[in-house]
């Protein structure tokens, strides 16, 4: 969850993603479109210093379903995904062309606070990063940072997500424990529990099994395909079974260029793209 990195304030400028009623329409006219983008990338370019790492990007993730980022290390998927909640903003040589679209509205916005941000756009990590606290204060470190409950509703928050994640009756009776003595596997559920806890509308995954044994695995992806359609999800994985497993949509990357998007079956099993058929028949990668 990157609710405490980089922490804002809030201003007095009104947050066109935080707007009620910027959120509320974009809400019905969901309901009315079904299956629109909930996040768009128009004429995007993505540095590092001079190199370009990502060139003209326009795609668009689906809502309430679960995309893919797939391509060989170095395509950008990674670059990408932390765009869709700023999280590159402070990477030294770090700049953009193009625009990142939330809703319809630029996270690059002038009155867009990060906080407002990345309580919407959540984000679970490679490697498990519980927090130096408790297992209960790192579930609720979110919804205590945004004020969503009461002190006596933290429980009841902690208790909601640890079980939505399968890990409340592994902790329930070591709420105060710290979470390093969790298994790699359950710390990672402790950090899922803490993303969803600030009930994000797109959760952002950078390779979230790459770490663990294949049991925590399977929990991870079982647990992925339980959140949509309430939750729109992307994730980023070199491992083209997990991609064909878990997603709804593909987006392939490659040399820092968007080479196809598309249905995950269709994707997969009949690419348009010559690039796309040699990359997942393991051709090169």
């Amino acid at each position: 969850m990157s609710t405490e990195a980089d922490p804002i304030q809030p201003g007095t400028v009104q947050d066109p993603i935080a707007s009620p009623v910027a959120s509320a329409t974009a809400t019905a006219q969901a309901a009315a479109a079904g299956g629109d983008a909930i996040v768009s990338a128009v004429d995007l370019t993505l540095y590092f210093g001079a190199r370009a790492v990502l060139s003209n990007i326009n795609t668009d993730v689906r809502r309430g379903a679960v995309t893919a980022l797939i391509g060989p290390t170095g395509s950008g998927k990674t670059t990408l995904l932390r765009t869709f909640n700023r999280m590159n903003d402070k990477v030294t040589g770090y700049r953009h062309t193009g625009d990142v679209l939330l809703d319809g509205h630029s996270i690059w916005h002038h009155g867009v606070e990060l906080m407002a941000l990345r309580r919407k756009v959540g984000m679970l990590f490679q490697r498990p990063n519980p927090f130096p606290m408790s297992i209960i204060e790192n579930v609720t470190a979110g919804a205590r940072a945004h004020r969503m409950a009461s002190r006596s509703g933290l429980r009841d928050v902690a208790e909601q997500q640890l079980t939505a994640v399968g890990l409340w009756a592994a902790v329930k009776d070591r709420l105060k424990d710290s979470p390093f003595r969790l298994s790699g596997g359950q710390q990672q559920l402790l950090c899922l529990a803490r993303a969803l806890a600030i009930n994000p509308e797109v959760l952002l995954l950078d390779e979230p099994t790459s770490a663990l044994d294949p049991g925590a695995t399977e929990s991870i992806e079982a647990l992925i395909r339980t959140l949509v359609p309430n939750l729109t999800v992307v994730i980023v994985t070199h491992n083209l079974a997990q991609a064909s497993r878990v997603s709804d949509r593909t987006i392939f990357l490659n040399q820092g260029r968007l080479v196809e998007h598309n249905e995950t079956k269709q994707l997969f099993e009949h690419p348009v793209e010559e690039e796309t058929a040699n990359y997942v028949r393991g051709r090169f990668g």
